[in-house]
Parts: structure tokens; sequence; C-alpha cells
């Protein structure tokens, strides 16, 4: 099982890796024009590679995680028929797109004789081999193109993980003491409390704790709090079901098409969960038999899809319009074992920060200790990890609202690597060899699809954001205070 987690651990680093990385050529012979280039190049087994089960878990963790949770409020943002349809739609779109960037990449490989491509330098070897000569002379825009909305999807993540954590740690505690019972001189005393304290207070909390964690530099130290994560957040997912498939009232009452004016932000939310499109070429990389990657890629993305659209059309059928953010903050504050799901799931998305946190925290840092003596780097790394945390949580507070940091995120960042780049690396990819009037209107057609989204999207949750007009809208900006019942303070002070 370590050894487990230290190959899940590695899967990231090629995602870091790829910028700027020099391969050595593989082969010396000339490549057979007349062999397909995904043919040719599964030929390339990788012997110390991951399993084809391990390929499969790494697909379904680097895709299952607070988008998740949030895809019943977005199903409540487009209807009851046109949610899950689109989500569906969405789905279908999403992976073939990594199946585009995972063809572009061995076709690239093939002509340069490289070994492998991370998402980066695919973007860049496609706009270097392309027919727009003006392009080509700024290939390395590509890359680095790539790797900002990489920083920024990966740092709203983190940002979407500080809002979930304090939303669900607030439930917990405010639930355990307005439910909780209180021994005074041997006696009983029920206390009907209410603590409300400020959600960014929660926040502020975790802060230090989750700068702790992201000192931790080599990943494979985190194994074991990996491992636990992946159980806790497994064990929640299980109970969240048996809780949201019973008593589901009738449908009839929500509406098949939501207002139009929401849909953008059933997009940003839907697009934030297909979040694994940057794993992809890292762990078709290092499949041990590289040939059935595309198998796995077929049946992980599958079961992920079913997993999106099965939650999220039970959650809103079972919590219809009072659904929040989070499924999680629907689930009952006076029961223990709900009150448990939000905790370890949690526990769960706190040890993921710091796994996400790796890829930013890998492409910034270079650049910056770079800047500095060799003396100072190791102070300037720490400074420099720590401002990031520091960043992630700013952001949270600015946007304390979990649905419309995940909207956001999804519509800026996610839209870009899973929709508008991939149709158009095809395009520089296959030009000569593949080109036809199909690749180039479904190409245009996905990628003027992620471009609206964007566009729309960023819009409504901007707008959203400054003019909230949803009910679920929560603005916790009061000083912290307890209130208590009249008659449980009195019976108090008789007990003392």
């Amino acid at each position: 099982m370590e050894m487990k987690e230290e190959i899940d651990m590695e899967a990231m680093k090629p995602l870091i890796e790829e910028a700027g990385q020099e391969f050595d050529d593989i082969s010396e012979e000339e490549h057979e024009l007349e062999l397909l280039p995904v043919e040719h190049h599964y030929k390339l087994e990788n012997p110390q590679g991951i399993t084809f089960c391990q390929t499969l878990i790494h697909l379904l963790k680097g895709n299952i995680g607070t988008g998740l949770l949030g895809l019943p409020l977005a199903v409540r943002n487009a209807g009851i028929l046109l949610g899950p349809v689109s989500l569906t739609l969405m789905g279908i779109v999403a992976i073939h797109c990594m199946h585009i960037l995972v063809r572009c990449s061995h076709y690239l490989c093939q002509r340069l004789r490289k070994p492998s491509l991370g998402y980066s330098d695919t973007v860049s070897c496609a706009i270097e081999l392309g027919p727009i000569a003006c392009l080509r002379n700024h290939a390395s825009w590509g890359r680095y193109i790539v790797d900002f909305f990489l920083v920024i999807t990966q740092l709203g993540f983190c940002s979407v993980y500080f809002v979930f954590l304090a939303e669900n740690m607030k439930q917990v505690v405010e639930g355990f003491l307005k439910n909780g019972t209180y021994f005074v001189q041997s006696k009983t005393v029920g206390f009907s409390a209410e603590w409300h304290m400020d959600l960014r207070i929660y926040m502020l909390i975790f802060l230090p704790f989750l700068i702790v964690l992201v000192l931790i530099q080599d990943l494979k130290r985190l194994a074991v709090l990996a491992f636990l994560a992946n159980v806790s957040m497994a064990i929640s997912l299980v109970i969240i079901y048996q809780y949201i498939i019973r008593d589901i009232p009738p449908p009839w009452k929500l509406p098949l098409i939501a207002n139009w004016k929401k849909y953008p932000l059933f997009f940003g939310t839907a697009i934030f969960a297909f979040e694994g499109i940057g794993v992809v070429l890292p762990l078709e990389n290092k499949m041990k038999e590289m040939h059935r990657f595309p198998v796995a890629l077929n049946i992980g993305m599958g079961i992920v899809t079913i997993l999106y659209i099965s939650l999220a059309t039970l959650g809103y059928l079972r919590f219809g319009e009072d659904i929040k953010g989070s499924i999680t903050l629907n689930l009952p504050q006076d029961i223990w074992l709900y009150q448990m799901v939000k905790i370890l799931y949690s526990f769960g998305i706190f040890v993921t920060y710091s796994i996400q946190y790796y890829v930013p925290a890998e492409i910034i840092l270079p650049a910056v200790t770079a800047l500095v003596s060799e003396r100072w780097r190791m102070p300037c790394n720490l400074i420099v990890r720590s401002l990031l945390v520091c960043l992630t949580c700013a952001m949270a507070i600015l946007i304390p609202r979990l649905d419309l940091v995940i909207s956001f995120v999804g519509a800026v960042s996610s839209s870009a690597l899973a929709l508008i780049f991939p149709p158009f690396v095809e395009i520089l990819t296959f030009y000569e060899q593949r080109f036809s009037i199909w690749m180039i209107f479904k190409n245009i057609f996905i990628a003027l699809f992620g471009i609206l989204g964007f566009l729309a999207g960023t819009y409504v949750t901007v707008k959203e954001m400054i003019n909230p007009c949803s009910p679920l809208t929560v603005i916790a900006t009061k000083v912290p205070y307890l209130v208590m019942n009249a008659s449980s303070l009195d019976s108090f002070s008789n007990d003392i």
C-alpha cells in the first residue's frame, strides 16, 4: 500500500517537470509514415510504470473532489431535466477533449522523437509545428499560457477548499453546541444555544495548519495521510448516497428548465467538476501498458460521469430549492453520523489541499528562488509557500460563498484547460494528415462553446458576487456572539 501511494504522489510530478524540460531522442531510426501515430507510440511500453488498476484509481481520485458535492446546486441552476442532460453532454465533450490531448501528444512525440510530452509542452509543440507562421515564432507562449491557467486553476481549487472547510466545520461546531448536552454538578442541563461566528474566522483558523502542511515539500511523506483521506472521502460518499435516496419527494414541483440567466452558473460548476484533464497525460506517460490507457480513460471517466449525474440529480430531488453549495451542508446537524461525514470529507479535502498546491508551487518557486542567492533560497522558498497559502485564503475571504467560488474558478480557468485549448491543439497538430471539414467544424464548435461558457459564466458569477440576489446568499459579517434561550440561562444559574 505504501508503494502504491508513492506512485500516486509521483504521478503529479510530470505536471511540473514538463515546463521547459528537454528530452533526449529515443531513437535514431526514422518513423514509419504508414503507421498510425497512436499505434506506433503504444509500442513504447514502460515496464516500471503504474498498472491498469492504479491508473483507473488515479483517474477517479483526480476528478472526485469538492466539485462533485456542488453539482446538485448546479442542477438547480439548470433544471431537473436540462441539468442532467447538460451534464451528460458536457461529460462526453470533456472526455473527448481528453482523448484529443492524448492523441496529439502521441503524434507530436513520434514526430519530435520524444518519450513523452505534458500538457503545456504539447500545446507549445503544436504551435511550433503548426501552419501559422506568426504563432510559430512565439511557440513558447503556448507553454506559458497553459502553465498560467494551471496555476490559476490549482490555486482556485485551494481557495474552494478553504471555503469548503470553513462551511462544514462551522456547521459541525454550531450543531454540536446547539444540540449538545452539558453536565453541571452531576446534573444534565440542556442548552438551546446557537453559536454564530463569522465564516471567515474559521478560514483564518485553518490558515496556520495549512501553511504547516504545505511546508512538507516531499509528497511521499504524505502517503499515509493521502490513503486515509481517500478512505474518508469514499466512506462519506456512501453515507451521503444512503441518506439522499431515502424519502425523495415527488419531483413534480421542480422546474424542468430553470431561468436561463442561471445557466452560466451551472456551466461553471459543471466544468469545475471535470477537473482531471491536467493529470491525463502524466498518468498516460507513467502507465505500464500504455496501449490500454484509452480503455482506462473511458472506464474511469465513465464512472465519474455516472457518479456526477446520479449525485447531482438525486441531491436536487432530495432537497429541492433548499440545496446548498455543498450537499454536505444539507445533512442533519443533530445526528452524529452525518456530522462525522462532514468531518471525514473535510479531512480528505484538508490533505488534498497540499497535493493540489504542489503544482502551482513547483511552477512558481523555481522562478522566484532563482532571483536570490543560494544562501537565501531556502528562506525564500518557505516564505513564498506561506504567502501562496495566504493568497488562497484571501481569495476565499473575499468570496465566502462556496457555490460562487466553484462557478468562478470553473468558468475562468477550467473551461480553458478542458474545452478551449484541446480543439485548437488538434487543428494545429493534424492540419496536414487528418484535415477535414468535420474536424474543423467540430473543434471550432467545442472551442466556441468553451469561450461562450467562459464569458457568460464569468460575467454572471461576478455579477452575483457584486449584487447577490440568490436566497442562498449568506453574508457573515457579524461579530461572534452566543445566543441562549432565557429559560436555559435561568436553569443554568439555579443549578450553579
